[in-house]
Formats: structure tokens, sequence, C-alpha cells
């Protein structure tokens, strides 16, 4: 398979790109964020707690989960799952900067690069979660990866000269205010620490474990030939990551907005966009019927009929 063009926006610069060589580094800005936060969530969480807050919490990580990270950075600015007016693609955006993660170039950097690697026959440890549960969990939530040898990073000329985009780039950290001072003359510290404080490091160390195991543990029915690493559905995290868990699904389709492919995969994402496409806040959906035709795709389980799966697109069907 042609490697680069599967991932448009990470280019080889010389014959010696590749996702092998490299080192793994602290990143000081990065543990700073998610510990600062941490040790403010815990103590202050632990000493402002009541059902509001509680409520405050669930309601808006899953807000920021669901509409911020699953639909609005990855199905969206990502993969180009499906079209949405501008103005609601830039909240989901801003949301998704607020699940805490990166801004909007961040994301799609990380996400890339990861994918790039993934697609080679071998990749280095970091990016395709090859260690142990322990020394992985540090290296993605306090280090970063600088390969000795990476490719470049293009991303698309209407994202990349996007004014909006450059903005919460710039200011990604800072995307977070306009909810503390809203969070602040609502409901006071409380408030603020449980929506903002206490929010941000279990966001971020559960995207971590569930990218974690679905690099390594739980069912499959795809298989992509040639590649690094494949992707785990993990059936108990389906729900509560808006169908971000499907995640063997995605490495087949990765361009499809939905994810829980089969009966009985439960995605909250695909379910939300299903009814703001009923009042015409989205169309052109793509689903995995709608994608090119991949001869390194293989069906390797004896399901043999995914959800709206068209037999052309299949190969090796049983």
């Amino acid at each position: 398979m042609d490697i680069d063009n599967d991932v448009p926006r990470m280019k080889r610069v010389s014959d010696k790109t590749n996702p092998m060589d490299g080192h793994v580094y602290w990143s000081w800005k990065k543990s700073l964020w998610i510990t600062a936060h941490f040790l403010v969530g815990l103590i202050g969480g632990a000493l402002t707690f009541s059902l509001d807050t509680f409520i405050l919490f669930l309601v808006f990580t899953g807000l920021t989960a669901c509409l911020g990270h699953s639909l609005g950075m990855h199905r969206l600015l990502i993969h180009r799952s499906y079209k949405c007016p501008r103005w609601l693609e830039y909240f989901f955006i801003h949301l998704g900067t607020v699940f805490g993660m990166a801004g909007p170039f961040g994301m799609m950097r990380a996400h890339d690069i990861r994918d790039w690697a993934q697609r080679h026959p071998a990749c280095h440890d970091y990016l395709k979660h090859g260690s142990g549960i322990a020394k992985d969990g540090w290296w993605q939530l306090h280090c970063d990866l600088a390969l000795d040898f990476p490719p470049k990073f293009v991303p698309d000329k209407q994202v990349a000269d996007d004014k909006v985009y450059q903005f919460i780039e710039k200011t990604w950290m800072l995307q977070q205010l306009p909810w503390t001072i809203l969070f602040y003359l609502l409901g006071g510290w409380s408030w603020v620490i449980w929506g903002i404080c206490a929010r941000i490091p279990v966001q971020l160390a559960g995207h971590w474990l569930v990218g974690y195991f679905s690099h390594n543990i739980g069912t499959r029915d795809w298989e992509i030939e040639g590649a690094a690493v494949q992707g785990y559905n993990v059936d108990i995290a389906g729900f509560f990551t808006m169908g971000e868990a499907w995640h063997n699904n995605h490495h087949a389709f990765p361009g499809s907005a939905m994810l829980g492919i089969y009966k009985g995969q439960t995605d909250i994402g695909w379910w939300v966009l299903q009814a703001l496409a009923k009042v015409g806040l989205v169309w052109d959906i793509k689903l995995p019927e709608d994608l090119p035709y991949r001869k390194e795709l293989h069906l390797i389980s004896n399901r043999n009929q995914a959800s709206g799966l068209a037999k052309s697109r299949i190969p090796d069907t049983l």
C-alpha cells in the first residue's frame, strides 16, 4: 500500500523519514498542565463536592467529549466525515479544545503522526502504545516523542489559513477561560474546580486509557495487512467514549462518521449526528460504503453483515 498517501497531511521529507528512530522526552508544559489540574481537582474537589458540582462535571465532560472531541476534532476536523455550518464547526472545535489536549492543529498533528506511523510495518513504542501500561501512561500523559527523521505535517490550506483556527491554536489553554468565568458566576469556585480542574485530568487519562486498550486488547473483525498496529474494539467502553472505543471499526473505515457499525455497538456520537441531520445542521455524512476500496483491508471474523456496508467495500467477506 502507498503509506504516505494514506495520511495525506503527513509528507515524507527524505528517504530517511521513518516512524522508528527517535527518543521520548519529558514535556514540562504537558506535564505541568495535567498535574496542576489534577492537584487542584483532587484537593479542591474533595473540599467542594456536592450534587450540583458532580452533575456539572458529568454534563460538561459529556458535552466536551461528544460534541467537542469526538464529533468536532475527530470525525469533522481530522476525517471530514460530514459537513455542517461554519459557525457550528467552530463551536465544536472550541469544545474539542476545551477537552484539554491541544488546539486544532495540535490535535491534527498528534492524530496524523500516530496514524501514519501505525500504517508502517513497524513503529516506535510511543506511537503504538507498545510499552507496559505504567510506562505508557507516563509517556502519553507527561512526555512527547521526537523522531529523528519525522514526516512534515502539512494541514489543508483551508484549515491552515483559517484565522479562527489560528486564534484557537495560539490560545488553546485559554479557551477554558470563558467557561471558567461562566461557572464562577453561576456556582462559584466549586463549579470552576469541578467543571474545569477535575474534568481535564479525568478526560486526558480516560483518553489515554482508551487509546492504550484499543491498540492492545479487545475484539477485532478487521485486519489491516502490513500495518504495525491493529485497532481493537473495547466493547465495555463504547457508551461512555461516545463511540470512540470501536477502534477496530475506525481503523478499517477511518473516514466513516459512524463508528459503531455493527448492531449493538453503542455510538452516542452517531446518534447526535443523526439528530442534527434531521434538523438540517449536518449533511453529506460518510458511511463505510461511501469510502474507497482498500485492498489491504480484510474481514477476519464471522460477522457477515456490517450495518450499511456495501459488499463491494468488504474484501474477503465471509
